[in-house]
């Protein structure tokens, strides 16, 4: 059945609005520095589904309570409960809007002022909201199957370019604490503690009593996936970073590119997926708090609802947000008094058009697209360099950008007069190079299609290599699938120029363009970063030259 009848949503609507609310937070939050990781955190997850599984069964017996909690439980007991889940439910959104506000500008939109983006994040997500159960659930129906398939063809890709020896790095240096894995257990289990909701959408169906096994294989899906991607991780990064990122998924999704590296800035699609997954989520939250006042017969909240969680994000007690707390939140009094619920209930004696439903689809994938350019800046204002050379001179950085025949590049079968120039900005920081840059010249640098990275032998001679390092790790448009070499010389290499073809374009090609016999690996920057993570030191880099206008690349 496609589409369930009768006002009621079908199981596969169900299941694809768990994984559409759960898979893109947890993918972010559950690895990383402040998560689980290691064999440790891997145990968690398992334990942690089994707990859930549990609680489910219980839950479904119990879910007629929530179809009228007023009526069944009385005015006060069934406002309390309401009230209970709403303070989850302004909690979780405010996290969702933080999440999104730390990714949005850095990743996928530079330049854009926060606060809008959050506006605006409200307005779509609550777009809708209040159109009943169905009509999401078939827009879940729409774009849960999608979003399923692009995440697992991305860890694929990952898989891919995974190494065994960071593999068995892990393993070996991973350890079996109790103490952690009870943590992690906890932890799982309350990241996934929204799944307490579920009983307030039940009588809306179809085959109620059946519900439990799409609800379960929902969560084993998603915390599969989650399985899936503590390995893959420090397989593809390496144990020591994953231990340093605070969100190690938007790294892994930079280098993600398909094979032969045919789409650049690849890494755009997943950002707007997993940012699609936010929003889902963060109207899934808007939605239920409509759903819960009107179950509770409070006053509606279509409007006052999604105002009060987006004042909440502007919250600070001592210069920390209300999303700060929600980890404590969870663990301390949300998880517990949903224990303490669940005990006391167990012993307690028309369809819309689906015009409609593609609007709303239309409305939040329109608005997910705008948040994933590269940014809020438009092309022809911008400087795409193809390569970048690092050097340094009485304590100074040097930056030379080689930028390519861009008519010529695209396709358009005409050349400029200034094609193919090098941009040289120095200074003793590179805040200061920034600021330079932007006094200077009047388009924005993009460095997002960065293909080749030279930096000179004076700085890998020194540890000044590393504050470079450290300025490109804060720019995370910058793919790490980018090649490093090293040169005596960067700027001399970076202005050749042959037949139109500049430096950045013809270096890919000499790594790219050969038959499989015939192709060496060079070094990227993921493997940069690697070795820099592991033992703070850096990787050999394979050397570049220019002679009598020739280029060579060395490699080992």
């Amino acid at each position: 059945m496609k589409y369930a009848e009768n006002n009621r949503i079908s199981h596969r609507q169900l299941y694809h609005q768990i994984i559409l609310s759960f898979l893109a937070p947890l993918l972010i939050c559950i690895p990383g520095n402040d998560g689980e990781q290691g064999l440790s955190g891997a145990v968690g997850i398992m334990a942690a589904v089994l707990i859930l599984l549990l609680y489910v069964f219980f839950l479904m017996r119990t879910s007629y309570c929530y179809a009228d909690p007023v009526k069944i439980m009385g005015k006060l007991k069934g406002s309390l409960l309401g009230i209970f889940f709403l303070i989850y439910l302004i909690m979780t959104g405010v996290y969702i809007l933080s999440l999104i506000e730390q990714i949005v500008p850095v990743w996928a939109v530079s330049g854009i002022a926060t606060g809008w983006l959050i506006f605006w994040a409200v307005v779509v997500c609550a777009y809708g909201a209040d159109h009943g159960m169905q009509r999401r659930g078939r827009m879940a129906g729409v774009s849960g199957g999608i979003f399923l398939f692009v995440i697992i063809l991305m860890l694929l890709l990952c898989i891919g370019q995974g190494n065994a020896e960071y593999l068995k790095e892990m393993l070996r240096e991973s350890r079996l604490w109790g103490k952690e894995i009870v943590y992690s257990t906890y932890d799982v289990v309350c990241a996934f503690s929204g799944i307490s909701l579920l009983p307030f959408v039940l009588q809306n169906v179809e085959k109620r009593g059946n519900s439990g096994k799409i609800v379960t294989s929902a969560i084993l899906t998603v915390s599969g996936i989650l399985l899936l991607i503590l390995f893959i991780l420090p397989s593809v990064l390496g144990w020591g970073r994953i231990q340093k990122e605070l969100y190690p998924v938007l790294p892994l999704m930079a280098g993600a590119d398909l094979p032969g590296n045919v789409l650049a800035r690849f890494d755009v699609l997943w950002i707007g997926f997993l940012l699609y997954g936010l929003f889902f989520a963060l109207g899934s939250c808007f939605h239920y708090g409509i759903h819960i006042l009107d179950t509770v017969h409070l006053r509606s909240g279509k409007y006052w609802f999604p105002i009060v969680i987006y004042a909440f994000s502007f919250v600070r007690i001592d210069d920390r947000g209300i999303a700060d707390f929600y980890k404590m939140y969870l663990g301390t009094f949300f998880v517990p008094g949903l224990v303490l619920i669940q005990i006391c209930l167990l012993f307690r004696g028309q369809k819309k058009r689906r015009k409609k439903t593609a609007s709303a689809v239309a409305v939040l994938m329109v608005f997910i697209l705008s948040c994933t350019g590269c940014a809020g800046i438009e092309p022809e204002k911008r400087m795409y360099p193809l390569a970048m050379g690092v050097d340094v001179s009485e304590g100074e950085y040097i930056l030379t950008y080689a930028m390519p025949d861009l008519p010529r590049a695209t396709g358009q079968g005409k050349e400029e007069e200034d094609g193919n120039q090098t941009l040289q900005v120095r200074g003793k920081s590179f805040e200061e190079i920034k600021s330079r840059y932007e006094r200077s010249q009047e388009k924005y640098l993009d460095i997002g299609h960065l293909q080749i990275l030279i930096l000179s032998q004076d700085l890998t001679e020194t540890d000044m290599w590393k504050d470079f390092f450290e300025y490109l790790r804060e720019e995370p448009l910058a793919g790490e699938n980018i090649y490093v070499f090293q040169t005596q010389e960067p700027e001399k290499l970076l202005g050749w120029k042959e037949g139109g073809t500049s430096v950045g374009e013809y270096i890919t090609g000499l790594m790219e363009n050969r038959m499989d016999r015939e192709q060496k690996n060079g070094v990227t920057l993921r493997q940069v970063y690697y070795q820099w993570y592991q033992n703070g030191t850096l990787k050999k880099l394979p050397k570049i030259t220019l002679s009598e206008d020739q280029i060579q690349v060395w490699l080992e």
